[in-house]
């Protein structure tokens, strides 16, 4: 009795290139994710820092002072008595806890580092990248 070679399916040098193929796309596709995730957590970073400094300069404002607490303007409870800003983005804290009116104003996140601003502006003027 003679038995039949099927004809169906994939050898293993075919599938061997496949996942060669898929490999090289990974390759190319990662790097550009973590870049465009980088940039989006900088950009967020820049938000919360011109948040915070338009708050700041509207509590100098109110309050003829010039300097306050961060956390005078930061609540995360809904029953605090200044609505300046409500919460930083997630991940992104203050390094600074009295602004003054003419000085900088700090945040991180732990998968970007550290991004500096001007309080009065609200402008970035300084980062550190991990």
């Amino acid at each position: 009795m003679k038995m039949q070679r099927s004809t169906k399916g994939f050898t293993l040098v075919e599938i061997m290139i496949v996942v060669v193929i898929i490999g090289l796309l990974a390759a190319m596709a990662i790097p550009a994710f973590q870049k465009a995730r980088r940039a989006s957590i900088k950009s967020t970073m820049q938000n919360d820092i011109k948040q915070l400094a338009s708050a700041a300069n509207q509590y100098y404002l109110e309050y003829s002072c010039t300097s306050v607490d961060v956390t005078r303007l930061v609540n995360t409870k809904t029953d605090s008595l200044m609505g300046y800003m409500k919460d930083f983005s997630k991940g992104v804290t203050s390094l600074n806890t009295p602004l003054s009116q003419a000085g900088d104003v700090s945040v991180a996140h732990p998968n970007f580092g550290t991004l500096a601003g001007l309080v009065d502006t609200g402008k970035t003027t300084a980062e550190t990248v991990n």
